[in-house]
């Protein structure tokens, strides 16, 4: 008789439930697409938008009353804490990939017309030379709210800065208390909790790369508590007349455009603007020198899309990036 009681209230409490649902939002942003799913029906797309807003006014080098743009131009050196966030991050970065990760290479990705300032006509080596003298993130130095830099020095926050903006997103909803949730801007990921409509972890797919503009999806990997961010040159690159294809990532030893096999980076980081960053420097490292750089970062999981000497894509998981 118990079992029997227990049985019916069991069947009454689920007709009366309704299933969960996540409230999914999504816009545009940073030239790119954003989409949010999170545990509340609480719409929050307003804030969302109005923090958008106050990291491009800081950040984005394609709005010219933009804090950066002013500081390109030499015409300011104040900045906000997105700023500074954002700057130091950035720094630790340039100094542990000695280099490889450098915000101020903006200077050539324009004159490489992969910027938003339009490539120099009739480029040629010395004009790289002296646009060369200008890069250096160490040249660059940060006091309070004050930014010191040479005169030419050209910082460009692109390669970071989706991937901070995708944390803040994170962190406005955590501050909510919303643990479960999932935060997508053009790609870059950050995940916390679980998806509670489906009663499962988060998936994310792992793009398979495409010469000719189409999407299709080379695997599905589950994501808790962790963030991921790719890097691809298989969409913006440049082909010589030799056939040699060239990445939109400048070489910040040269100057030049990396000739590389490397087709798509993915990296998984804690927070999505550190893997944003080491996506971007690990496509100008090489996969030997990315390999032995993750020997001494455990906390990286890195999975490598390339093509070998067959013109054929290989794939390579390090550090335990996951396969589903």
């Amino acid at each position: 008789m118990k079992f029997f009681l227990a049985s019916i209230i069991a069947a009454l409490f689920l007709s009366c439930t309704t299933p969960v649902k996540n409230t999914k939002l999504r816009g545009a942003v940073f030239g790119t697409t954003y989409s949010v799913l999170y545990d509340s029906e609480v719409n929050y797309q307003p804030q969302f938008d109005s923090l958008f807003s106050v990291i491009n006014k800081s950040m984005s080098t394609y709005i010219s009353t933009s804090d950066i743009s002013k500081i390109n131009r030499n015409e300011d050196s104040l900045v906000d804490a997105h700023f500074k966030t954002v700057f130091n991050a950035s720094k630790i970065i340039y100094e542990q990939t000695h280099g490889a990760f450098d915000p101020t290479i903006g200077a050539l990705v324009n004159a490489w017309d992969f910027g938003p300032e339009g490539k120099i006509v009739n480029l040629d080596s010395l004009k790289i030379d002296s646009l060369m003298l200008s890069v250096g993130f160490h040249k660059a130095k940060l006091e309070d709210t004050t930014l010191y830099k040479p005169k030419g020095t050209y910082i460009d926050f692109n390669a970071i800065a989706k991937g901070y903006g995708v944390d803040v997103i994170g962190q406005f909803l955590e501050s909510k208390q919303i643990t479960n949730y999932l935060v997508e801007i053009g790609g870059e990921i950050r995940t916390r909790g679980t998806n509670i409509e489906k009663q499962l972890p988060w998936k994310v797919g792992v793009e398979q790369p495409h010469f000719d503009g189409s999407q299709s999806i080379l695997k599905a990997i589950t994501l808790k508590d962790e963030a991921m961010a790719t890097s691809g040159t298989y969409r913006k690159f440049k082909v010589d007349d030799k056939g040699n294809k060239y990445a939109h990532i400048i070489n910040t030893k040269t100057g030049y455009p990396s000739k590389t096999n490397l087709l798509s980076v993915s990296v998984i980081a804690e927070d999505c603007m550190t893997a944003d960053a080491y996506a971007t420097a690990f496509k100008a490292m090489g996969i030997d020198n990315i390999k032995s750089f993750l020997a001494s970062h455990p906390e990286l999981k890195v999975f490598l899309i390339f093509e070998n000497n067959n013109h054929e894509f290989e794939t390579l998981s390090l550090n335990g990036f996951p396969e589903k």
